[in-house]
């Protein structure tokens, strides 16, 4: 697989970022399985896998990644100008930001990643739920919206690709 091998220093830096913030590959790939899993009798974890480190590989991907991470830390800090600062802190509702740039993530698999990022990002189950704990003192303003996103993303082209419509990558 491409985590032990990134191919770009922006690669390597986006992996370590995730798994530094508590997120691995097999986080997100429980996420994959619980979008897909109802329409594949024989889903197997490797193949979620599989495609979260696919996703994990598109550049588009790994900036989205460092930006929102940068975010979430410089938010934790304290280091933002406020209103942003109480905004990104209190992962205001109306803010937005953060959708968008998970949205940046799903556009690169088609539309069906936007229904798979929507639903997952409303019920947030797996890690979701740990990343939305206000109680940590951690803030994943963006994090969590862009681990909902590279899971719609995977789930997205493990649907094209067992449905055999593209060769993707």
């Amino acid at each position: 697989m491409s985590e032990q091998k990134p191919k770009t220093a922006l690669e390597k830096k986006a992996r370590q970022w995730l798994k530094d913030r508590g997120v691995t590959l097999e986080d997100i790939g429980e996420l994959v399985y619980y979008l897909q899993s109802p329409y594949h009798e024989t889903l197997e974890m490797d193949i979620c896998i599989r495609n979260v480190d696919k996703v994990l590989g598109k550049r588009e991907v790994q900036n989205a990644v460092i930006t929102g991470i940068q975010l979430d830390v410089l938010a934790e800090q304290k280091k933002l100008a406020s209103p942003l600062q109480e905004t990104i802190e209190t992962d205001e509702s109306l803010y937005g930001v953060d959708e968008i740039i998970a949205l940046s993530i799903v556009n690169v698999y088609g539309s069906i990643g936007f229904t798979n990022y929507g639903y997952i990002d409303k019920q947030k189950p797996g890690i979701l739920k740990k990343l939305n704990d206000k109680s940590t003192g951690m803030c994943h303003t963006f994090l969590d919206d862009i681990v909902g996103a590279i899971a719609a993303s995977a789930s997205s082209r493990l649907a094209h690709s067992e449905a055999n419509d593209e060769e993707l990558d």
